[in-house]
């Protein structure tokens, strides 16, 4: 007795895909990331008015603008009115990028800020601490399961 089957080669996953869904456009398309780079969206101005301070702030962090030539897929978003010529601004933003380990030096800075803070804080709150009604100050926290009545 003899199967009518239908060959391998004409029986493809490719038929029974789901139908791609329409989904609304980002506002800011995502760069191509070089390794060793971080890539952030900067701010240059708000509703119309320039923001000096900020963008002048973040050079001076270490980000740099990200030249047309870099991303290619950009070059449509290029700004002709743009102070910043050849480099890509989207809605009052400006691509811009800097070395991983400036980032990772930044976060290692502003943890510790956080750490002082904190202990600051402990510090203000055990300061009223009295013997005779002790205060509570636990910094570790645990996670349980219940067995779900």
């Amino acid at each position: 007795m003899t199967e009518n089957r239908i060959p391998r080669e004409l029986d493809a996953r490719d038929l029974d895909e789901r139908p791609k869904m329409w989904q609304p456009a980002s506002i800011l398309p995502e760069p191509d990331k070089k390794p060793g780079y971080a890539y952030r969206w900067i701010r240059i101005s708000t509703l119309g008015s320039r923001d000096p301070r900020n963008i002048s702030g973040k050079l001076r962090e270490g980000w740099e603008p990200v030249r047309i030539e870099e991303q290619p897929q950009f070059r449509m978003l290029v700004d002709s009115k743009s102070e910043f010529k050849d480099n890509i601004e989207v809605a009052g933003l400006l691509l811009c990028k800097t070395p991983t380990d400036f980032m990772r030096q930044r976060k290692a800075h502003y943890s510790q800020i956080t750490r002082n803070q904190m202990s600051s804080v402990d510090n203000s709150f055990m300061r009223e601490n009295d013997k005779r009604m002790p205060l509570f100050s636990e910094k570790k926290s645990t996670v349980s399961f219940g067995k779900g009545n």
